[in-house]
């Protein structure tokens, strides 16, 4: 999923500890032309950009396709990795390594950018699939990895039972389940679906940091309430992720985790980079139609491809990690 901000604003990237449940609010984005749909962002956020190596968290729906579909045109990325996930409805993917792929409910596609690549994005199949419901993640990659070549994985877990929840784990691993789907930093992400009334205390790697994003219904985060959309934080040093669904009917939540990323970034637009320089580069590049980011073939929307907002009157700085 491409980022269409108008303002393309610059975020420079960096983890922020705490002892403290957090609640990050989200941001309302109009995804696509004028029928846009509607997603909710919270990552990144000027005081929170990353949680592990999570850098870009849109959750979206309940969407009647017919009302508006997610129609987003052959875009670039670098230095990262793209995971889709879906609640309800079908999204066609198809990017420049060649892949075409059908992203369904409850399976893993995650495209590994690395050095350059360009997808698009579009849902399908809107009488058999009406509701398009999901989120559309990024991973940033560190330094020694980030010009690795284009890839493309596809996982479709299964369900491991918990008292009252049942939980699909696609990266990492949580309540004795490994997803075999490797990864260029320590990471876990996996849908929980609470019974009404369910309480869970998760067993969780004390070295993580943890996202706790509520999809539906009335999720707690060590006892600080969720509204849909919204993402809790934990911070690492806890071993238990308590969460309870406090409703009196079913509930929805993704968890992500990870290790806190040490490195400095520079993240614009669709872009990750390590300088402003670098970001420069790459938008010149997207701009001359280079081979870097390669072609899309059999895209057919309202656009050929997306091209790059202007860049800032600024000069884009990252940030040092935070370590207070």
């Amino acid at each position: 999923m491409s980022n269409l901000e108008a303002t393309s604003n610059e975020f420079a990237c960096a983890a922020t500890p705490t002892d403290h449940i957090e609640v990050l609010h989200a941001r309302d984005v109009p995804l696509g032309g004028a029928r846009a749909i509607r997603v909710r962002r919270t990552l990144p956020q000027r005081d929170r950009s990353l949680i592990g190596a999570w850098c870009f968290v849109d959750h979206y729906g309940p969407q009647d396709v017919a009302d508006g579909a997610m129609d987003v045109p052959p875009h670039p990325h670098t230095g990262l990795q793209t995971a889709s996930w879906l609640f309800s409805g079908r999204v066609e993917h198809r990017d420049s390594g060649g892949v075409h792929a059908v992203v369904n409910p409850g399976e893993l596609n995650l495209m590994t950018a690395g050095a350059g690549i360009c997808h698009s994005e579009v849902s399908i199949d809107p009488e058999t699939a009406p509701v398009l419901r999901g989120v559309q993640l990024w991973v940033a990659l560190p330094d020694s990895s980030r010009h690795t070549a284009r890839d493309f994985n596809h996982f479709a877990p299964e369900p491991v039972s918990l008292s009252g929840a049942s939980a699909l784990v696609f990266l990492g691993e949580l309540a004795g389940y490994r997803s075999p789907v490797a990864s260029f930093t320590p990471l876990l992400g996996a849908q929980l679906d609470l019974e009404p009334r369910t309480e869970l205390a998760l067993d969780v790697d004390p070295a993580f940091e943890h996202g706790v994003l509520c999809d539906q219904g009335a999720v707690s985060l060590g006892g600080t309430g969720l509204g849909v959309g919204e993402l809790g934080y934990q911070g690492p040093g806890r071993t238990v992720l308590p969460l309870r669904n406090t409703g009196d009917s079913p509930a929805r939540a993704l968890v992500l985790g990870g290790v806190p990323f040490g490195e400095e970034l520079v993240l614009w637009w669709n872009f990750i980079g390590r300088s402003h320089d670098e970001i420069v580069e790459f938008r010149r590049r997207w701009q001359d139609g280079d081979e870097q980011f390669g072609r899309v073939i059999g895209y057919r929307g309202r656009l050929e491809r997306l091209p790059a907002p202007p860049m800032p009157p600024l000069r884009l700085r990252p940030r040092r990690p935070r370590t207070e």
